[in-house]
């Protein structure tokens, strides 16, 4: 069976190149004599993967020497936990812009913490758009502020960050990090779960400023502590070694690629190509607001609960598969990551158009 188009959400399809390299690699890595996933963490030959991973993922992403790079557990869920313990240790407050159901979770997680204060949401409209950001509702003595810079159910993103002053901008970018250009210098801290743009399931990055890296909330327990994994290197427990050495690969095919930069512009055109015939399709509709439209992941809908059946079941059957949307919106959704050729668009459409005129 030849590989399909995997429009999944995440876990997502990684580089072709980078899977061959890695089964190429599999039995045995370099001169160690046995496969990544049998070598100890503390190893020499990990120690070179990893700092190989940190210096590669410093150098696409610009990331200034005084940020720490963690490589982590737990999932990008668990730093709804990690961001209040860690950060609320002053004012005890934050403020929060709610545009999709993971930035509702970190809401009502950070809830436990302290003082969250709900600067926006756009959850009136199903989260199906940006809210404006009123300035005179920011609490200038908040801790941290928290957004989403792309969220992954609804397909929409942040086209400009907030101006937060002083107060640190926290944000996942879990579905967007290595996509989209961004000035690191502007966030106190950047986490992402690495399963839809930096490798497999297992690895979660966190890039932190390093005044954040202090003292913790009371209760935080030692494994929640940034300082704790900051200290240690990211060593100070068994970490996810192979998912580790994958996002290594991937950071070497966006570099050869020609860095984000080149990424974002490949990215646009080819959110174009689907957005373009959304807009003119009879059949087929965006769900989100224009301006605010991902370049990552794209929900659309059919006129009917039917036809959004068939046509998933259709396309499944022609190679494009995972296009089904989430329960929360419906229809279909293309998740469009950096490994997403864009051939993959270009024949998706095509599959499209076919399908509207047999289903007129």
């Amino acid at each position: 069976m030849e590989r399909v188009y995997n429009f999944s959400a995440g876990p997502s399809m990684l580089p072709e190149s980078v899977l061959v390299k890695a089964q190429k690699e599999l039995v045995q890595y370099g001169n160690s004599g046995m496969s990544v996933m049998e070598m100890s963490h503390r190893s020499s030959h990990f120690e070179e993967i990893i700092d190989a991973t940190e210096k590669l993922l410093r150098e696409v992403m610009k990331i200034p020497d005084n940020y720490k790079v963690l490589f982590l557990q737990g999932g990008a869920s668990s730093q709804f936990s990690m961001i209040p313990m860690n950060l609320l240790t002053k004012s005890k407050k934050a403020d929060y812009v709610v545009t999709g159901e993971f930035a509702k979770k970190a809401y009502k997680e950070a809830l436990r913490y302290g003082t969250i204060n709900k600067v926006a949401s756009s959850e009136d409209a199903g989260f199906n758009y940006i809210p404006e950001l009123d300035p005179a509702k920011f609490d200038k003595d908040a801790d941290y502020f928290y957004i989403t810079t792309n969220n992954t159910i609804y397909g929409t993103r942040f086209t400009e960050l907030p101006d937060t002053g002083n107060v640190p901008l926290v944000a996942d970018m879990s579905s967007n990090i290595l996509a989209e250009a961004y000035d690191i210098s502007k966030f106190g801290l950047i986490y992402a779960g690495a399963q839809k743009n930096m490798g497999p399931a297992g690895l979660t990055v966190v890039i932190i400023r390093e005044d954040l890296i202090s003292d913790t909330l009371e209760m935080t327990p030692t494994m929640f502590s940034y300082k704790t994994h900051a200290d240690a290197g990211s060593m100070y427990n068994t970490p996810p070694t192979y998912s580790i050495y994958i996002c290594k690969l991937v950071l070497e095919w966006l570099k050869d690629l020609g860095g984000i930069s080149e990424m974002e512009k490949i990215n646009i055109e080819k959110a174009q190509i689907l957005y373009d015939y959304l807009d003119a399709s009879a059949m087929f509709k965006g769900t989100t607001v224009q301006k605010d439209r991902s370049i990552m992941n794209i929900p659309f809908v059919c006129p009917s609960e039917e036809l959004n059946a068939k046509f998933i079941k259709e396309a499944a059957a022609n190679g494009f598969v995972n296009l089904k949307g989430h329960r929360s919106v419906g229809g279909m959704r293309a998740s469009i990551y950096n490994a997403m050729p864009t051939e993959g668009l270009s024949k998706l459409v095509e599959f499209m158009k076919k399908f509207e005129i047999e289903n007129r």
